[in-house]
């Protein structure tokens, strides 16, 4: 599935690979809540979060792994690269998977050859896995002409972990996802903010990884902003301080995702996330049932 939008005079599509109510807050969120906190948190915001972020029938968390695509000015630049086709993972429903994200690359005009930049806004193994595909036995850059870039922070902080023996998923990853395009001399480490292509800009964004970054995009006056994993689900904009179990640097998370709702709220910038479900990117709006935050979804979207 393809979902496309303007901004200026930018074409961005997100390519879903999966997305389904999958993850049980009580594990997605470990030790942030007692269980009474948590379905009470759930309870106050189901309204706006169901259906499309929360199943209350099933008590699961909708989450998505998907690619942003974005078109401007002859670049062709890919923002997280998803899970990937044919990689050996723990996780079942990473494990092995053959979907079609291939194809509708290509048929949005983003194949293999046509990519100028990847970006990958931190290390974790659902942001990777498309960085390469297998040919004859062999994982190789899946974009050979592409600039691919990641933080040097990540590289170093998994990197390290690799090399001493550490193999939690998102370090074994970088054996077939980032390793390949380091050695092909391909990748171009992210160690500050700067200008990647006229329009499109990278900030610092740490805590969820040591290194994440966001990319903000201007066209013509509209704006938008790829906030990579600052969110899991958008219960976390209506409760800032839950930190997901995947947040390595737990209090820095949350300073830059509170930086990061100041920053952003109520204005006409338009947030697109990793893992929001359908229809994945909206607007954060003040005044929620805390008095906080809340999401607004985007509407006007074209989806094939």
């Amino acid at each position: 599935m393809k979902w496309s939008r303007r901004i200026g005079d930018a074409l961005v599509t997100n390519i879903v690979e999966s997305t389904g109510p999958t993850h049980d807050p009580a594990v997605l969120f470990k030790g942030m809540m007692d269980v009474d906190e948590m379905a009470a948190a759930l309870s106050r915001h189901a309204s706006w979060l169901a259906p499309h972020h929360y199943i209350p029938s099933v008590n699961r968390i909708v989450v998505t792994f998907q690619l942003w695509v974005l078109q401007i000015g002859g670049n062709v630049v890919i923002i997280d690269t998803a899970v990937g086709n044919s990689k050996e993972r723990p996780n079942p429903r990473m494990h092995m998977l053959n979907s079609l994200v291939m194809t509708w690359l290509e048929a949005i005009g983003a194949g293999p050859e046509q990519v100028t930049h990847v970006v990958n806004t931190h290390l974790h193994t659902d942001h990777v896995g498309w960085n390469t595909r297998i040919i004859d036995g062999l994982n190789v850059p899946t974009f050979p002409n592409a600039r691919y870039l990641m933080p040097r922070a990540d590289f170093d902080h998994f990197k390290g972990r690799l090399d001493a023996g550490d193999r939690q998923p998102s370090v074994v990853s970088l054996i077939d996802s980032v390793l390949p395009v380091v050695d092909a001399g391909l990748v171009e480490f992210i160690d500050k903010p700067f200008e990647l292509i006229p329009g499109l800009s990278v900030e610092m964004s740490p805590g969820h990884t040591p290194g994440m970054i966001n990319l903000y995009l201007t066209s013509k006056g509209d704006r938008g902003v790829f906030c990579a994993d600052n969110f899991h689900t958008p219960l976390q904009i209506a409760v800032p301080e839950l930190n997901s179990v995947n947040d390595i640097l737990g209090d820095q998370a949350r300073v830059s995702r509170r930086a990061f709702l100041e920053r952003v709220a109520d204005s006409d910038m338009l947030i697109m996330p990793m893992h929001f479900g359908a229809p994945h990117c909206g607007y954060i709006r003040r005044g929620g049932p805390d008095g906080t935050f809340f999401f607004q979804p985007e509407r006007s979207l074209q989806s094939a």
